[in-house]
């Protein structure tokens, strides 16, 4: 009888880490992109042919879509790019988690040497790593600009 009524506690538990760990993956791959950091970049995503990644603002749309497309797609920029000294504010707008895959939505806003970027509403999915139980990006979605 004490385990039935521990289980609400212990999912509720669950809920929280799997929040704190998908809030976790995007923070690290946002700030291993502006530091240029490759590896932890690389290692946010999962490596799948179905990954995409899409950029959209008032000059147009970028996407890439599959893991090999969107690992070519940033290959020049780690290799030319240097890194930058970032702050992040993001305003959490939505988190659902369903089983193993989530989404979560957010406002975000660059500030780059003390100037406030345009705000960018953001979309990421995540999948759990069967392997590795870890949460990985499968998609990303940024609309520069966007209220």
């Amino acid at each position: 009888m004490a385990a039935v009524l521990l289980l609400p506690l212990y999912l509720s538990a669950q809920k929280i880490t799997d929040e704190d760990a998908i809030k976790a993956v995007i923070e690290r791959e946002t700030k291993a992109y502006f530091n240029i950091d490759y590896d932890n970049w690389m290692d946010s995503w999962s490596h799948v042919p179905y990954a995409y990644w899409s950029y959209a603002d008032t000059t147009g749309i970028t996407y890439h879509e599959g893991w090999k497309a969107i690992e070519i797609g940033f290959n020049d920029y780690f290799v030319t790019s240097k890194p930058e000294t970032i702050e992040i504010e993001r305003e959490w707008e939505d988190l659902r988690i369903y089983k193993d895959g989530a989404y979560a939505r957010y406002k975000q806003t660059v500030i780059t040497d003390g100037v406030r970027g345009p705000v960018q509403t953001e979309i990421r999915v995540l999948e759990k790593d069967p392997k590795e139980k870890k949460w990985k990006i499968v998609l990303v979605g940024v609309l520069k600009g966007g209220q």
